[in-house]
């Protein structure tokens, strides 16, 4: 399981002598090396248990000074998961935040040992044993989903499912410490139980449902790549048949332009015959099929969106340079280039024609790849506060064209941003391989 470090401390009795249970969960795509991961994880144990002088020797019986120190040491722990994870966003905190459950659950296992056996190395030994026992289901069950989320997923709604173990634990809390204890009152062990069980069955659950949900949506995603990517081929076929058709019809008419222009050499009429000459050139430009780059996809999805801008009367500013083999996916990289087309073509059709044009550089070679697009715009742009990137003013169903770029950008490992300056609106991705 990855993301985070959740170092939590529970303590079970409040007249007996106290120990802590302590899960260090191991970090996927860590900020920092190794070395100093670990001297950050060791620093937070020892900031989270430095204050239990206070609670234990120094105020004893004040419940005040325990909940104070509980909720410091708490807001410690998850905030050593944030700082350390690359990501530092909700998926890092449900991790943290999840991880204080299972902890909890080892602790409880010990109380529930101390009750009935009153032998503290025996309640130590059992909260080691159930915490060892819980990241190995962790590490069966959900360590696969966890780390597909952790690579690709891009979806919003982790800060709500923060709430499962935030719910989950105030649960334990009200069944085994608060206001009671599970040694006060022995007969709830089985209902703690039974909701640690519930625990477990939930996790398992909602997080094969949200990979669930997350495959649908891929499929969904590679459904609609591939189904553009036919209706752009239909449309370079289209155009490729016409242009052959239109070749032909000059071909066969090319021995009476030659007729025409032997006839006129002999009368002198040369306006007439420069009249010819470019009537032919025009026709051949009007039917050559333009060739953008190598690649033959990206080359589809350009000529595609070209077309859409100049049917808008919207200026192309191009500098393009794409290999014949990409880096990267072929299919996904059009969607990409198509996407930020497609929203810089609506942000500016309805300009005034000195406002109508789109600047793109795309680079996308062996070592690298660049997209820079910029254009003007009038209406406020709106950003996202936890992407940084430009939020849908059409409602709640769009904006699913940058959501796709920036999951293409995480796939790569690539930097996406954008900005505003002197009027113009910039958006970059770029991946160095």
């Amino acid at each position: 399981m990855g993301g985070a470090v959740n170092v939590l401390q529970k303590y079970f009795l409040y007249d007996q002598p106290h120990f802590c249970g302590t899960v260090y969960v191991s970090v996927y795509c860590p900020r920092y090396s190794r070395q100093k991961t670990a001297a950050i994880c060791i620093a937070s144990f020892f900031a989270i248990t430095a204050p239990n002088v206070l609670k234990f020797n120094i105020f004893p019986g004040s419940r005040l000074c325990y909940f104070l120190v509980t909720v410091y040491q708490i807001a410690m722990t998850q905030f050593t998961g944030l700082f350390i994870s690359k990501g530092r966003d909700s998926k890092a905190l449900f991790v943290g935040l999840s991880a204080s459950n299972y902890v909890i659950a080892g602790s409880i296992m010990a109380a529930v040992i101390h009750i009935f056996t009153g032998n503290l190395h025996l309640c130590i030994a059992g909260c080691i044993a159930t915490h060892i026992a819980l990241m190995f289901v962790l590490y069966v069950k959900i360590r696969d989903i966890w780390v597909h989320f952790q690579k690709a997923e891009s979806m919003n709604s982790w800060w709500k499912l923060c709430l499962i173990p935030v719910f989950f634990y105030c649960g334990f809390s009200c069944f085994s410490f608060f206001p009671y204890t599970l040694d006060d009152h022995p007969e709830s062990i089985p209902g703690v139980v039974m909701f640690i069980i519930a625990m477990f069955v939930s996790y398992v659950n909602v997080l094969q449902f949200v990979s669930g949900e997350s495959q649908r949506t891929a499929i969904y995603w590679q459904n609609f790549i591939l189904e553009s990517y036919i209706r752009s081929l239909e449309n370079q076929y289209y155009l490729v048949e016409q242009s052959e058709k239109n070749l032909r019809i000059l071909r066969h008419n090319m021995r009476h332009y030659s007729g025409m222009i032997d006839s006129l050499l002999e009368q002198g009429e040369y306006d007439e015959i420069k009249k010819i000459i470019a009537h032919t050139n025009t026709v051949t430009d009007d039917n050559r099929v333009t060739r953008y780059c190598s690649n033959m996809v990206a080359n589809t999805m350009l000529s595609c969106m070209i077309e859409k801008a100049c049917s808008l009367s919207v200026e192309v500013q191009r500098d393009i340079v794409i290999s014949r083999e990409l880096p990267v996916d072929s299919y996904e990289f059009a969607m990409v280039v198509a996407n930020l087309f497609d929203n810089a073509i609506n942000c500016v059709k309805d300009f005034s024609e000195r406002k109508k044009y789109i600047d793109v550089k795309i680079r996308c070679e062996k070592e690298h790849l660049l997209i820079h697009m910029k254009n003007e715009y009038e209406k406020e742009i709106v950003f996202d506060s936890e992407t940084g990137l430009p939020k849908s003013q059409k409602g709640k169903n769009h904006g699913f064209g940058m959501q796709s770029v920036q999951a293409f950008s995480d796939k790569i490992g690539g930097n996406l941003g954008c900005y505003c300056e002197n009027g113009l609106f910039h958006i970059m991705l770029y991946a160095k391989f």
